[in-house]
């Protein structure tokens, strides 16, 4: 059976927060995903679920984050769909959980067609250079590096290692990036160089959608804290907002940057 929704969210960061944001965000994030259950909508996550996420394949560890969310996503893997995972920079240190709850799990980006429109997914956190080589900053680059990842694992047991890396992705986060012009600088030149119709993606936590003239540039926003998202249907892609308690969606109508 085709799908006829489709739904894009970003930056849930599960493990961020705690008492009754915490409580308020599984369940609007457990409601949404019943919500795709019960309509057969495909799920796309682009980025940041966890925050943070780092499993020690060696020592069998895996972290315990948003249970219930995860046992949910699982569920929907199992009834509906494999949900794309598309690992950002606060969930990357994964090796192999996540393909064994039924998740499609993808590092770098992903390229869909849906109604005739090409639409590249991508968390942000990587870019495009000139030659259409995908990369991503220095930094970022040694965080997944295999042989950083196996001395730090190493050093560091799995409770001392996750402790010091959620420490380091929190300031990052609370720093936030709250300056939407180099994703969306970048987003139009991918737009200009590859042959897409849309570019989405999360990772600055600012939602909009800009219009240029070879395609369309959105972004998610934080499903934490806006609850914006993306929603494909016969009417298009738009950007709207989920309201978890009277299971809906209504249209995302402030484009202006608000920090």
């Amino acid at each position: 059976m085709p799908f006829k929704e489709h739904l894009f969210i970003s930056d849930i960061h599960l493990g961020a927060f705690s008492g009754d944001q915490k409580k308020e965000i599984e369940e609007r994030m457990i409601a949404l995903i019943d919500y795709a259950i019960n309509n057969n909508s495909k799920l796309y996550i682009l980025g940041d679920l966890f925050d943070y996420w780092m499993e020690y394949p060696k020592r069998d560890f895996v972290p315990v984050i948003g249970p219930a969310v995860v046992e949910k996503l699982k569920e929907y893997n199992s009834k509906i769909t494999p949900a794309l995972f598309i690992t950002g920079n606060h969930d990357n240190w994964t090796f192999g959980y996540f393909e064994k709850l039924g998740f499609d799990v993808e590092t770098e980006y992903r390229i869909i067609e849906l109604g005739g429109k090409k639409i590249l997914l991508l968390h942000g956190d990587g870019f495009f250079d000139m030659k259409g080589n995908f990369t991503r900053p220095l930094f970022h680059r040694m965080l997944r590096n295999k042989s950083f990842i196996k001395i730090y694992q190493n050093l560091l047991p799995p409770k001392s290692g996750l402790g010091l890396m959620k420490g380091f992705s929190d300031l990052t986060r609370k720093r936030n990036y709250l300056n939407p012009k180099p994703l969306s600088a970048h987003a139009e030149r991918i737009l200009k160089q590859m042959d897409l119709d849309f570019v989405l993606s999360g990772h600055d936590h600012i939602p909009r959608s800009e219009t240029f003239p070879q395609g369309t540039y959105i972004n998610l926003g934080t499903f934490f804290g806006h609850s914006t998202m993306v929603r494909y249907n016969e009417s298009g892609l738009d950007l709207v907002i989920w309201h978890g308690k009277a299971r809906e969606f209504v249209p995302f109508s402030d484009n202006s940057i608000k920090v």
